[in-house]
């Protein structure tokens, strides 16, 4: 909020290089922002992917998760009004690689009764191939 009450000073003191350069900061902010709910729900779809994988088998549960966090993917990378998404598909897959090590923790904790480490568990599964189903939802329309 006080951005934007120093972005409208700036513009009324019709100071438009400063404005402009505060419009770039907050553009980058709101990037970072949305990178970080990304993120956030990348673990959550990694992470149950890797408990498929490692245990062989799904919940409902887990499959509502997945559904739920590519969802919420989707909905934060779309730009509703201007269209497109704030994020490209580069940006994305970056997104789902860097949330991996975080993903085997949660998975290490809840698979098998949180029996393994996550070291343990990340030999009883392909990191790759739950990369690529993790790349493989299309996040703009919900579909592998």
């Amino acid at each position: 909020m006080e951005e934007l009450l120093t972005l409208r000073e700036l513009l009324i003191g019709g100071n438009i290089a400063d404005a402009l350069l505060l419009v770039e900061e907050m553009t980058e902010m709101s990037k970072d922002d949305k990178l970080n709910k990304i993120s956030s729900f990348a673990k959550i779809l990694l992470m149950h992917l890797i408990k498929q994988k490692a245990e062989g088998r799904t919940t409902g549960s887990w499959d509502a998760s997945i559904d739920n966090a590519v969802f919420e993917i989707q909905k934060t990378n779309c730009r509703r009004k201007a269209g497109g998404n704030y994020l490209s598909v580069d940006e994305l897959r970056n997104a789902v690689t860097e949330a991996y090590r975080v993903a085997l923790s949660g998975a290490a904790a809840e698979a098998f009764g949180g029996c393994y480490r996550p070291k343990q568990l990340a030999v009883m599964v392909d990191r790759t191939a739950i990369l690529e189903d993790g790349y493989g939802f299309d996040f703009r329309w919900g579909e592998r």
